[in-house]
């Protein structure tokens, strides 16, 4: 089921964080089980890595908060040694950190040199970018990582209900498409061809987290961009290339786009306005934002649209 929203402004920042959690919390009844944001603030020269040392599950363990301890230290050793001058590491919850830091080089190495950490998954990593995601509604997870006062450009969103994974935040979406810079997806649907997509890209470098298409799709869009191609022709081309029934939402440091297969079943309502672009899975959700009156519309079968600020 789950359900999914974007927004995004085209004159400049909004409170992106308090928006998001409006659109997802009013569609909490389609997945209570976890909820994400993929949150872009005004980009910065310095990086924002955003990761995690456990899952909730963990926290009764022994010596969690020791071990835990330790291993953040080892992320800021790690970062020192790679050669990123670390401005600061927040905690952002039991588990879950916030890192600031000015680095020049690949990102691939830097990623894959944190996540050799034991327990360690980076989950976004970007000038702009910054993914959030833990169990519960939206409201709780809002509250717990301060969101509502999150001021920014875009962001999408995913609310989870856990049909064929654990409860846990590996299994939450969005997805930041590894190791390209602010770039992040989630999607309502299943892929058809995704462990030939999956054997494709990992031939090709890359790494997955998790068994969710999201991820594929992130990564298949964001190795088109790094080869040239525009936002709005990769996401052309992924609709023939990628099999089955979806819809998703692709954001980058600069864009906001959604795609529908060629069967357009599962749903998404989009609403386009002067100034903001709001769509959702529901209605309800962007009316949770826009509560005038406002028109609204389905995009057809195989439709690609594309916001640029």
């Amino acid at each position: 089921m789950c359900g999914i929203a974007g927004i995004i402004h085209l004159d400049g920042p909004g409170d992106v964080g308090l928006e998001m959690t409006k659109m997802l919390q009013s569609m909490k009844h389609r997945g209570p089980d976890s909820s994400g944001y993929a949150l872009y603030g005004e980009p910065q020269d310095s990086l924002v890595m955003r990761f995690k040392l456990a899952d909730p599950n963990e926290t009764g363990e022994f010596d969690f908060a020791e071990r835990l301890e330790r291993n953040r230290r080892e992320v800021e050793s790690r970062l020192s040694k790679i050669g990123a001058t670390v401005d600061r590491v927040d905690g952002e919850s039991a588990y879950a950190y916030r890192a600031e830091f000015r680095y020049e080089g690949e990102l691939k190495p830097l990623a894959d040199y944190v996540e050799n950490i034991p327990g360690c998954e980076v989950l976004s990593l970007g000038h702009s970018l910054e993914i959030v995601k833990d169990l519960g509604d939206a409201e709780t997870v809002a509250g717990q990582y301060k969101l509502d006062a999150f001021r920014g450009t875009h962001a999408i969103g995913h609310v989870r209900m856990a049909t064929e994974s654990d409860v846990d935040i590996a299994g939450a979406h969005p997805y930041w498409a590894y190791p390209f810079s602010d770039v992040a997806v989630v999607h309502n649907g299943q892929l058809t061809n995704y462990h030939q997509w999956r054997r494709r890209l990992e031939r090709s470098g890359h790494r997955f987290q998790s068994e969710c298409d999201s991820e594929i799709i992130a990564v298949y869009l964001a190795e088109r961009l790094a080869d040239g191609l525009d936002l709005e022709t990769a996401m052309k081309q992924s609709l023939d290339d990628l099999d089955g029934v979806f819809t998703y939402m692709v954001v980058t440091e600069t864009s906001l786009g959604m795609a529908k297969d060629e069967m357009a079943a599962k749903p998404l309502v989009l609403h386009q306005g002067d100034n903001l672009v709001a769509m959702a899975s529901e209605e309800g959700a962007i009316r949770a934002v826009l509560p005038q009156e406002i028109d609204s519309y389905d995009p057809y079968e195989k439709e690609v649209l594309v916001w640029s600020r």
